[in-house]
């Protein structure tokens, strides 16, 4: 028989609430699956010229968040001579906390985790019956779960964006299924310029084969690749912008635990390269690109002399409006995420800021067809009381059943003969974001019902191995009896389509100026992690913008 979930824990010798209470937040962290030997070595993240952006301010190129595209364009428009000044929402992240690191331990949620929430929102709910969410102080935090009416949607906030809160996972679709992730991009000079550029520019690497053979913390993924390869499936190892030889060290011992800590949900403070540590830290060190971060971009409109004037609220740690600013600029990079682009994008159209924006501002909205589940596997197949929480391989479906699955860790710190999966697919389904104007925010109509797809895909793999190794679905993970993590996205993309609410190189249609460089161009999904193709095409896009526009 296979185990159920509530014999996991009692096999250790552990009380149930005991161990509830010990495990509950880095349950959490398996599910957000993209130093030296002491403190003083331990890796900090690159310095960034940061300064809160003068009111009155005119500069020659905007750029609205710091996540991977706005990072892309604003390293290639340093290097290309321009003064960029970038507007990030969340915090530097460059101060350790009084635990001497700056990030906060996935097991204990604190002021640092959330953002502007007063409890955790964990994408794992629940565990052997037991609700898993913590109080925590309201304060601009790193992760941020946003809410809409049937989706939440994860999201990086500081210096860094999503680079600072996923499991690097840095996956490049394959070619046969790029015409269907941008149809309108040439797949040629992707796979011949942009992705290698891209992949170099992240730091992406990969696991030693040999060594994730005999790693004690990758258990759990030998596991889930013995039991795809005997229902027929293939079972490949996905690059990671992990540093590989950091996580050996790790095992040994010999520096301090970060991935074997379970660090991931809420940033990770030693071996992951986040673009604090590659284009950030580049653009830093050209001498021309500034952030402001706990700066937040309210409006930007046509100025009378030219450019757009932009404008700009400060705010402090807990979510308060302490300044609001007003500047210029000649150019304007909107990069503030799928969501905050399209939201903005939206709200400006709707009044009348940006009244030329066409009619395409706000669709083409997806999930990336995310979905999550888990397996009780049987005694036999224990999958390890150490983990890594950095993934490293997945089940690829795509071609047959519309889904790849990655093998995630759940690191409890005990043996819970549990396997654990977040399932990218191929769903149809697109939402819209509009402007509530009573309400005075953007909304989107995304429908949980949206994710049946997704759920189906992800069938197409699990379904045929229970079958084959007689074990059953976890029922105790996204609430009572609820086998299906169908309420989020990791992965939003889209509400600003490349070639339909832009151009082909992401220039705003009506402007001349404005420009979307982020995971809002892509509609709805990449059939893998989408990090690396936002970063390629924004490589793609910036270099086409700076030969012909500046």
């Amino acid at each position: 028989m296979s185990t159920t979930p509530e014999r996991s824990p009692a096999s250790d010798g552990l009380s149930r609430r005991r161990f509830v209470a010990g495990t509950s937040s880095i349950l959490g962290a398996a599910a957000l699956a993209g130093h030296a030997t002491s403190q003083a070595h331990a890796r900090t993240a690159a310095p960034t010229a940061s300064a809160p952006i003068a009111d009155g301010a005119d500069v020659p190129a905007l750029v609205i968040g710091s996540g991977y595209g706005g990072s892309v364009a604003a390293l290639r428009l340093a290097e290309a001579g321009v003064d960029v000044h970038m507007i990030e929402m969340g915090k530097a992240w460059d101060t350790p906390g009084s635990d001497g690191k700056i990030f906060a331990n996935t097991t204990s949620p604190d002021v640092r985790s959330y953002w502007l929430r007063t409890k955790t929102k964990q994408p794992i709910s629940n565990f052997l019956g037991f609700p898993l969410d913590k109080n925590v102080p309201r304060h601009t935090g790193i992760l941020d779960a946003e809410e809409f009416g049937g989706i939440i949607v994860y999201q990086g906030r500081g210096v860094g964006g999503g680079s600072l809160v996923n499991g690097g996972m840095a996956v490049t679709p394959k070619r046969e299924n790029f015409g269907a992730v941008l149809p309108t991009v040439d797949a040629g000079e992707m796979y011949g310029t942009y992705y290698p550029r891209a992949n170099a520019g992240l730091g992406v690497n990969t696991i030693d084969p040999d060594w994730f053979e005999t790693a004690e913390c990758y258990k759990y993924a030998r596991v889930g690749r013995k039991h795809a390869q005997r229902s027929g499936f293939g079972f490949v190892f996905v690059p990671d912008v992990y540093d590989w030889d950091y996580m050996e060290k790790e095992q040994a011992g010999t520096v301090p635990k970060s991935a074997l800590a379970g660090e991931i949900l809420y940033g990770n403070n030693y071996g992951k390269k986040s673009l604090q540590q590659t284009y950030l830290a580049r653009a830093k060190a050209t001498g021309r690109v500034t952030i402001s971060p706990l700066h937040r971009v309210t409006s930007v409109t046509p100025a009378a002399g030219g450019g757009y004037t932009v404008t700009i609220d400060q705010i402090d740690t807990e979510g308060t409006t302490t300044a609001t600013k007003s500047v210029t600029a000649d150019k304007v990079f909107f990069a503030a995420g799928s969501v905050g682009t399209a939201k903005l994008l939206v709200k400006l159209k709707a009044t009348g800021a940006l009244s030329r924006l066409n009619g395409e501002i706000g669709k083409g909205w997806g999930d990336n067809g995310n979905v999550m589940c888990g397996r009780a596997n049987h005694m036999w197949d224990a999958t390890g009381k150490l983990q890594s929480s950095i993934p490293t391989a997945g089940i690829d479906n795509w071609a047959a059943g519309g889904a790849f699955a990655e093998v995630a860790p759940l690191p409890t710190g005990i043996e819970t003969y549990a396997s654990f999966y977040l399932s990218i697919t191929k769903n149809p389904h697109r939402a819209e974001f509009t402007w509530n104007a009573a309400a005075q925010r953007a909304e989107l109509n995304w429908q949980t019902a949206w994710k049946q797809p997704s759920i189906d895909a992800a069938k197409t793999i699990f379904d045929k191995i229970n079958a084959k190794e007689g074990t059953i679905y976890r029922t105790d993970l996204f609430g009572t009896y609820k086998i299906w993590g169908d309420h989020l996205t990791y992965h939003p993309l889209g509400g600003a389509v490349l070639g339909k609410a832009t151009d082909n190189y992401g220039r705003l249609q009506g402007y001349s100026g404005l420009y979307v460089i982020d995971g809002a161009l892509i509609p709805g999904n990449t059939s893998v992690n989408p990090f690396v193709t936002i970063t390629a095409l924004a490589e793609r896009n910036i270099e086409k913008i700076i030969a012909t526009d500046l």
